[in-house]
């Protein structure tokens, strides 16, 4: 039997191995130069050897069992063709038919079921729910060359990977649009070479003039992380007058390493015209920690201030002691004139208990 092209022959094969109840693989492939001469394809279960996952994690681990059903095929160069030369039609192991279609090898997934797919991701249905329409459709899971698995494998592997390139590109876009409408939005973008976001960061025209009002002491936040992407998202926040919070701005990184925060300050800075707040408090990240400094004019990092409060509300077994350990806080962090500090009633309540 011949063939035109290498890909034909293992094609036959293969549909061969589905009608049989088998899968294939091909064993090897012997080259001369940039040319192939032959392969060999044999039975997916061919060789020696043992899953590497043990019985009580999988309940059915797949194994070689030295099966020797296989075929060569060489190729005829003087009439430019391939030949199946041997073949090997015995099994080591019971074939199923019946079953051959949930096989790795035999599952695929029409253009059609694709589209279907991406439709479905792109309208907020679930897999599951996307697989049951497709069940209901043919007349039962036996009817489908296809199971659960490989539709949410699809949509994990191309369409949300192809979305994430176009949501960044439609992100910019809409960027744009709100610089277009109002000149004072200020956004900065950075993609990475796949086109998908790595650092944003924007900030509409109320947040920056609140921030002239309400930007003396600045809460950075980036605690928050439920995006399709896993992209870290930080907010800047600041106090109203009304003792309410209020939003300054948005980022977005791919990452918390020290080069991010550089850029992101950086864009913060250039966003409020180069004023740095008063006061920035931020979780203790350690990336952090070491830019705000560098990059908003030298601030002074306090992040032992929670453990030093705990000595002064958790050590001070009586009131000497407890004025002592709060004028020493008050003295290391140069609050020893705060007039509220001094006079909050709270505090000399605390210090009689």
């Amino acid at each position: 039997m011949t063939f035109r092209t290498l890909e034909d022959a293992g094609k036959f094969y293969r549909d061969y191995a589905k009608a049989a109840g088998f899968s294939t693989r091909v064993r090897c492939t012997n080259r001369k130069g940039n040319e192939i001469k032959n392969q060999l394809i044999t039975c997916s279960r061919e060789g020696k050897w043992k899953s590497k996952i043990s019985p009580t994690e999988k309940t059915n681990p797949t194994a070689g069992l030295n099966c020797p059903a296989r075929i060569y095929i060489h190729t005829l160069k003087d009439v430019g063709a391939w030949i199946i030369s041997k073949v090997v039609l015995d099994h080591s192991h019971p074939c199923c038919p019946s079953k051959a279609e949930m096989l790795k090898q035999h599952r695929e997934l029409s253009m059609s079921i694709r589209r279907t797919i991406e439709n479905n991701d792109e309208a907020g249905i679930r897999p599951s729910k996307t697989y049951q329409s497709f069940v209901a459709a043919a007349g039962g899971h036996r009817e489908l060359n296809f199971i659960e698995k490989d539709v949410r494998n699809y949509i994990t592997r191309e369409v949300r990977n192809v979305s994430e390139q176009e949501d960044a590109k439609e992100f910019g876009k809409y960027f744009l649009r709100m610089k277009e409408k109002n000149p004072n939005f200020f956004f900065e973008l950075e993609l990475e070479e796949d086109q998908s976001i790595k650092l944003a960061f924007w900030a509409d025209a109320r947040s920056r003039a609140a921030c002239e009002y309400f930007g003396d002491v600045i809460s950075f936040d980036t605690t928050y992380n439920t995006n399709r992407y896993n992209l870290v998202c930080g907010s800047f926040v600041g106090v109203n007058h009304h003792g309410q919070s209020t939003l300054l701005g948005c980022s977005l990184m791919k990452n918390e390493e020290i080069e991010s925060f550089k850029w992101l300050f950086q864009c913060w800075l250039r966003c409020m015209g180069g004023n740095a707040p008063k006061g920035f408090l931020t979780d203790q990240c350690a990336s952090m920690k070491r830019k705000i400094p560098s990059k908003l004019n030298g601030y002074k990092a306090h992040a032992d201030i929670e453990q030093q409060m705990s000595h002064v509300v958790w050590n001070s077994h009586s009131k000497d002691s407890f004025d002592r350990n709060w004028n020493d806080f008050l003295v290391n962090f140069g609050l020893a004139d705060n007039k509220w500090l001094l006079g909050n009633v709270f505090l000399n309540s605390a210090a009689e208990v």
